[in-house]
């Protein structure tokens, strides 16, 4: 499972195995893109390293966050950072599954209301982690990801 976070100057990612009930953490990181540069170049680099990463994993499935509009400056180029990562995931016929910031957080610390405190809590405990994934872009993919584990198994899209 490869879990999204999406952004224009950092997307996260999470890439988790599943096997025998046993969720393991295989990688996770950003994809971090230079203010200074262009934003049609910053997109092309997202796409890039994101096909990095596909190839280099191969996951069967994966999971976005879902965008909420905010009234920031940002909103469009994290929209248009997105509509990337998916255009990526698709080019490569990966299954995307979409998930909005609360049901995320209920997923994976029982509460949609639940902090980024609690959350990294949950992806830890979930995944035997000993040390927090850093930066919190990758923890929050971890999450993403957890929870489309979660969602797959409830609906037996796949067998992992």
């Amino acid at each position: 499972m490869l879990g999204i976070d999406p952004g224009l100057a950092r997307v996260g990612y999470g890439i988790i195995d599943v096997k025998n009930d046993i969720k393991t953490m295989l990688d996770c990181g950003i994809i971090e893109t230079r203010k200074t540069q262009l934003e049609s170049k910053r997109l092309i680099e997202i796409a890039k390293d994101l096909r990095v990463l596909i190839k280099k994993w191969r996951p069967t499935i994966s999971a976005v966050e879902k965008f909420f509009f905010y009234k920031s400056s940002t909103t469009i180029s994290v929209v248009q950072a997105r509509g990337v990562l998916i255009m990526t995931l698709a080019r490569f016929d990966i299954p995307i599954l979409e998930f909005p910031p609360m049901q995320i957080k209920l997923s994976i610390a029982g509460s949609g209301r639940a902090s980024k405190g609690e959350v990294l809590d949950g992806v830890m405990r979930e995944l035997n982690l000993v040390k927090p994934p850093k930066p919190d872009d990758a923890a929050d993919a971890l999450a993403i990801a957890l929870t489309g584990i979660y969602k797959t198994n409830e609906n037996e899209l796949i067998d992992f």
